[in-house]
């Protein structure tokens, strides 16, 4: 009995620091390569549990070397828009100006259902009052409701000194427009590290290091 007590005591206090050093968040927000991560840990956490012929290196071994994996693949995605589009995905358009894009729907595998279902989560009854939904890269809807006039959302259109040009396109702010922004606030596109704005132009900029909001 104190073995199994010692053992179970020792694989929490692990799988804490774990999943603490990882700095994940909860279950219900965290991305693919999160999820099967922490699936992994609690599978490898209960072998070591069940079967005391097992030696305790046989679990902490794996664990640490998995929380190492996560965490330098975090570290990779950071660094690389790209490698981070392909394993966490991009948040995804299925309302837009009001229409269903059943397409999107179909390839996302999201039902009617789901998506009324997630609308009423966020307090929306009627469907014809949503402008935008957004399938979030963790699954997650989020909705716009329709204004009087209707108005598009902001976008990202600089993230990490990254220009968007897709995003510039859809608000029809051309590069000239953003050029003027950035030399109104006295810096360039390598110090931004987050730039929203919206068909009116109205922006919110945030520069490296330093948080400052300019509309």
């Amino acid at each position: 009995m104190l073995i199994i007590i010692i053992r179970t005591a020792l694989l929490y206090l692990l799988i804490v620091f774990a999943l603490r050093l990882m700095g994940k968040k909860q279950l219900g927000e965290l991305q693919p390569s999160e999820l099967v991560t922490t699936i992994m840990i609690s599978n490898i956490a209960t072998l070591a549990l069940e079967d005391f012929s097992t030696p305790m290196l046989m679990g902490v071994i794996p664990i640490l070397m998995i929380v190492s994996l996560d965490v330098i693949m975090s570290g990779i995605m950071l660094k690389s828009r790209r490698i981070r589009r392909a394993v966490s995905g991009t948040a995804r358009i299925v309302v837009s100006n009001g229409t269903i894009d059943q397409t999107e729907l179909k390839n996302l595998r999201y039902t009617v259902d789901d998506l009324t279902e997630a609308m009423r989560q966020q307090g929306i009854f009627d469907i014809s009052q949503v402008q935008y939904a957004i399938v979030e890269t963790t699954g997650k809807i989020n909705f716009l409701q329709k204004e009087q006039p209707p108005k598009d959302p902001p976008e990202i259109i600089i993230r990490d000194g990254e220009r968007d040009d897709e995003a510039l396109t859809r608000l029809s702010l051309g590069q000239g427009w953003l050029d003027a922004i950035l030399k109104q606030n006295k810096t360039e596109l390598s110090k931004v590290f987050l730039m929203s704005a919206d068909s009116d132009g109205n922006y919110h900029l945030v520069t490296k290091d330093e948080e400052g909001n300019k509309n």
